[in-house]
């Protein structure tokens, strides 16, 4: 139990970070962030192109399975899109992508390098793609070969003691990285956990103004066995919604992922202040967040599968898939 002087000096600095999360929404710049650079970036921004290609879309290529939401979102399966076709249209819509990946004390050895050099192999192929790497080791980045056009920003940033905070902060680090970079030269941008191995085509069918990813352990179960947040206490709280969202992968428009960011970090900090934290951290979060803002497109499973699940009946490719883990050794200093 803490004291009461140190508990009021936790309500003090809790304040103290709310008050300048929400100063941040109006004000540009406000945290300074770190860049390294690894290998320079050499796009200028260009005008976008978003014209939506859902209507190209075969919903009835997989009959067993849910395509569209009820609010009329694509949920992306393989047989549903001719890759070609969107490749085509973001190649002349000069769609630049950037993809944000955290790889903080012992996950960075244990899975960047792998992470990089399999996303070389399958993540957005043939669009510019500038990888922004965020650590408080950049000295130990591994040097990747890269194909023309993409390039790796290497970002500092602190490590916090638990791995809870590490994932919960995030959501502030994305924010700033796209009001001081972002949103001045890409189209998109995609945020993933670095525990994760690209095994097959990860293209720009999955581009979207707000991308969601269906959580490959809850999207055949009924939604009352869904993990939401029921903490009262929490701004995560939640007694109903449509799916179970995984934040091991999220995307959209700089805009987009801003407007989710804010919302996660501002509603973190708010229940630090109320000595409370949500069941599954920055995913309880975003799940609320996807609830109150519906996603115009959900990827399916297919785009991050956990090879320990033995159905995989509607799996027909593996696009991504969660690396093997020993969180005993992750998570301990």
């Amino acid at each position: 139990m803490l004291s009461p002087s140190r508990r009021i000096a936790t309500v003090l600095s809790c304040i103290v970070l709310l008050v300048t999360c929400y100063i941040s929404l109006y004000s540009r710049n406000l945290f300074p962030i770190t860049f390294t650079e690894k290998h320079h970036a050499s796009r200028e921004a260009t005008p976008e192109l978003r014209t939506d290609l859902d209507d190209k879309l075969n919903y009835s290529a997989r009959p067993g399975v849910q395509t569209r939401t009820s609010w009329n979102a694509s949920i992306m399966w393989e047989l549903m899109f001719d890759n070609n076709l969107f490749d085509r249209h973001h190649k002349k819509a000069n769609t630049a992508v950037a993809l944000t990946v955290f790889a903080v004390g012992r996950y960075l050895e244990a899975y960047l390098k792998t992470f990089l050099t399999s996303a070389e192999e399958h993540f957005m192929l043939g669009l510019p793609v500038t990888y922004f790497v965020f650590t408080d080791l950049p000295e130990k980045v591994p040097n990747i070969k890269l194909a023309p056009h993409r390039n790796i920003q290497l970002v500092k940033v602190e490590k916090h003691s638990r791995w809870q905070d590490i994932s919960m902060m995030r959501m502030k680090t994305i924010s700033e990285v796209i009001d001081t970079v972002l949103q001045h030269n890409f189209t998109y941008v995609f945020c993933f956990d670095v525990d994760q191995i690209f095994k097959a085509r990860f293209g720009s069918e999955a581009l979207g103004e707000s991308v969601a990813l269906l959580h490959a352990h809850y999207y055949k179960l009924p939604k009352y066995r869904f993990t939401y947040d029921r903490n009262p206490k929490s701004k995560a709280c939640m007694t109903e919604g449509d799916y179970y969202y995984h934040a091991a992968i999220f995307g959209g428009t700089c805009e987009k992922v801003k407007a989710l960011a804010d919302y996660c970090y501002v509603n973190i900090m708010e229940d630090k202040l109320n000595d409370v934290e949500a069941l599954w951290h920055d995913e309880s979060h975003l799940n609320k967040y996807f609830w109150l803002n519906k996603p115009t497109k959900l990827l399916s499973p297919e785009y991050c599968w956990d090879n320990f699940i033995s159905d995989t009946t509607d799996i027909l490719i593996k696009r991504l898939v969660w690396a093997p883990k020993d969180y005993e050794k992750l998570r301990t200093r």
